[in-house]
């Protein structure tokens, strides 16, 4: 079989992207372990599958590099807008179709985090994330593993341990688990080394992402993340949103602020009005191609 495919990035953190409408394809975490292994298939972070939706306008699954399945990708879903506005919803050259084509700018996405909606202006693509979560059964953290007290917002942050080093971690839930953890340099951490430790910590039955954060001013910050099921990637949408929430929670930034990672800039608003988060960033075509499978 012969399968069409569009290799995609947002700031770096890259996707192979697939439009499965028509649900052909089968055994899809061994497809997506096989497709992104960067010496024997096409190479990246995730494979993304474009589905049909009951609920919304389109469905996004996300498999991760190691075949498993996760529940939201911030810099996927971008990825996937610009592949819905560019390829799907493309115009052709008539008036009529180019004037249709401009009223266009906002489509929603059914995932397993829930309903998503994206609007799009020029290459830029502003995501409505959801509200963050922090109840421990719904991120999910083991509350038996919690030690320490409420911080002064109230909320419950949690000592997880990898190697010989406890961390502070505020754990919250962005459709799937964060860790946010605020150091001086995040630079000195050995992401490598401790970032598989973290995310296996049995503090987090269903694993965890983790973002290590550095505070720069009240409206900008730096992070470096470990994907679950990926690694470190050079971005992510839902860890960038996740540290953006933590770093307002603790009072070290106001609730929009630039988020700075390896592969690039994200700006993330934690709104008051209606307690969603928000993220504007860029998404960028590669290339076009097939493979055998």
């Amino acid at each position: 079989m012969i399968l069409n495919f569009t290799k995609m990035h947002g700031l770096g953190n890259d996707f192979i992207v697939v439009d499965d409408r028509d649900s052909s394809l089968r055994q899809l975490a061994r497809l997506s372990s096989k497709l992104c292994n960067r010496r024997f298939g096409i190479g990246a972070d995730q494979l993304l599958l474009l589905g049909h939706s009951d609920r919304a306008d389109y469905r996004m699954r996300i498999f991760n590099a190691d075949g498993s399945e996760v529940e939201m990708c911030g810099n996927g879903i971008r990825c996937l807008g610009k592949y819905i506005f560019d390829v799907i919803l493309r115009c052709d050259e008539s008036p009529y179709a180019k004037k249709y084509c401009q009223t266009i700018d906002s489509i929603s996405i059914e995932t397993m985090a829930g309903l998503r909606h994206i609007h799009r202006s020029g290459n830029l693509f502003r995501i409505d994330m959801g509200e963050p979560v922090f109840e421990p059964d719904k991120i999910p953290v083991a509350q038996k593993s919690v030690r320490g007290k409420s911080g002064a917002d109230g909320k419950v942050h949690y000592s997880v341990k990898a190697g010989n080093t406890t961390y502070r971690a505020t754990c919250l839930s962005m459709g799937n688990p964060h860790a946010v953890i605020f150091v001086k340099n995040i630079d000195s951490i050995d992401l490598q080394k401790v970032g598989p430790l973290l995310e296996k910590n049995s503090l987090f039955p269903n694993r965890t992402n983790v973002e290590f954060v550095e505070i720069q001013s009240n409206k900008s910050i730096r992070i470096r993340v470990w994907e679950r099921g990926a690694g470190a990637t050079m971005a992510c949408g839902t860890g960038a949103s996740a540290a953006a929430v933590a770093s307002a929670l603790r009072g070290r930034t106001g609730r929009k602020i630039n988020v700075h990672l390896p592969g690039g800039k994200l700006v993330i608003q934690w709104s008051q009005k209606d307690n969603h988060v928000y993220m504007t960033g860029p998404a960028e075509k590669v290339f076009e191609g097939s493979v055998e499978i």
